[in-house]
């Protein structure tokens, strides 16, 4: 079946490529098409976005954190049931964790998929010509179908642009003229989350913004190309019992992956909670404490006595619990915020955390444990101390994308694990019977 199926490439970030995937999604959803959004690379807060924009779970498809056989099953699983689909690339078209490894290119060459390119081409008129020949040039086999242009000062500025693509053999498709109205607001990690203001009255303006000037009907022809077949299922964790599996999912913790939640759903059965706004913990075999935003929230987490007393006890039973990022924070013993304030945690974890001169901390992480490597990311600016060492063990080697080691730690206490790394087990769901069947890797 002809689908049109397109990657939004661009060659470099802050170019516009979220703006303009979110108006794309949505106006072609208003036209009464189902639409799939995928997001390259370990992106959170992008997928939370297109979800809203496509009425349709965004997807996240990573070429380091799982093999390529994967992410095409991945691709072609979603894509059955929806009219089109468009993949959001991450930073400049060809930047991997290690050259093009990774990369929005490796992804559209996997996939077999024409590339769209989006050129901010704010301070430039005719030298877009020797951009654009170098981005259709540099992978002969990459399918560099047509580019948009974006933050065009006016027509006749196009109009350079046009005469540029003409010489280069690369379709214009159209143009976005600068509007800082439609602009996405973001902070430390990333775009805001679109819970948190208006965003359906946004994405109208953003769909409106683009119809104007970009040939929607011309882009969705050159890029319908035949659908891929799902010939085999995903596999899917193995279990005997059945589990009761209680998930954090509120303001402060939702950084999940849609792959990994659907194995544990094989699993047993999923409960979401609230540590902000429950005042009791489901009954659980399996905690799931994903990252998130706690520092955002600190006075709420911390005033909820009786959720983190639940939890506490809970995890001093020997119950079992994965922590990732934002949920080992919230189970240390205190956090403070960035002014030095500190808030009292969960107290389970024998660590402190604060916001006070953040740092970045960003990468793909390799865990290896006895023998197997688990890989995730890594994407924080908090800082954390150990109070005592003695009494909260590590395990495992992490490394990152060169395999270099790194400082990145995975904590052990009872049956607890927790790191600051957001694993991937969709693709590993041994990782998750292990963990829960175990009581550890």
């Amino acid at each position: 079946m002809q689908k049109p199926q397109f990657l939004i490439g661009a060659a470099a970030s802050g170019s516009g490529k979220t703006t303009f995937t979110l108006g794309l999604l949505h106006l072609l959803k208003t036209r009464g098409l189902k639409v799939q959004p995928y997001k390259c690379g370990p992106d959170y807060l992008d997928v939370k976005h297109h979800t809203l924009a496509a009425e349709r779970e965004g997807i996240n498809l990573d070429t380091f954190m799982c093999s390529a056989a994967y992410v095409q099953k991945v691709y072609a699983k979603y894509l059955q049931e929806a009219d089109a689909a468009i993949i959001e690339g991450v930073m400049g078209l060809f930047d991997g964790a290690k050259k093009m490894q990774g990369s929005s290119a490796e992804i559209a060459l996997l996939l077999k998929i024409p590339v769209v390119l989006l050129l901010d081409a704010r301070a430039m008129a005719y030298s877009a010509a020797p951009i654009l020949f170098g981005f259709k040039n540099f992978h002969p086999e990459l399918n560099l179908k047509g580019v948009v242009f974006n933050f065009v000062n006016s027509e006749g500025h196009y109009n350079f642009l046009k005469d540029a693509c003409q010489d280069v053999g690369v379709t214009a498709l159209g143009y976005i003229p600068n509007n800082p109205e439609i602009s996405i607001e973001e902070r430390h990690l990333g775009l805001k989350s679109p819970e948190e203001s208006n965003w359906r009255k946004r994405l109208d303006s953003i769909a409106t913004h683009i119809a104007k000037t970009v040939d929607i009907d011309q882009l969705l022809s050159l890029t319908t190309i035949p659908a891929p077949r799902q010939e085999e299922n995903i596999p899917l964790p193995k279990t005997e019992k059945h589990y009761k599996i209680a998930i954090a999912r509120d303001e402060a913790f939702n950084f999940t992956y849609l792959e990994n939640i659907n194995a544990l759903r094989q699993l047993g059965k999923v409960t979401y909670f609230s540590p902000l706004h429950d005042e009791r913990l489901p009954e659980t075999d399996f905690l799931y404490l994903a990252g998130g935003y706690p520092e955002l929230y600190l006075k709420q987490l911390s005033e909820n006595q009786v959720m983190k007393s639940a939890i506490k006890n809970y995890l001093e039973k020997g119950g079992k619990c994965l922590a990732e990022c934002g949920g080992l924070m919230y189970l240390g013993k205190s956090i403070k915020n960035n002014k030095g304030k500190l808030f009292p945690m969960v107290n389970f974890l024998e660590i402190e955390t604060s916001m006070e001169k953040p740092q970045l901390h960003l990468g793909y992480r390799k865990f290896h444990f006895k023998h197997l490597e688990i890989r995730g990311h890594e994407f924080h600016f908090s800082r954390h101390q150990v109070l005592s060492p003695a009494s909260l063990r590590s395990i495992g080697l992490v490394k990152n994308a060169n395999d270099l080691p790194v400082k990145t730690q995975v904590y052990y206490k009872n049956k607890t694990m927790a790191s600051y790394i957001h694993f991937y087990w969709g693709q590993n769901p041994s990782l998750l019977t292990q963990i829960i069947e175990n009581g550890a890797l």
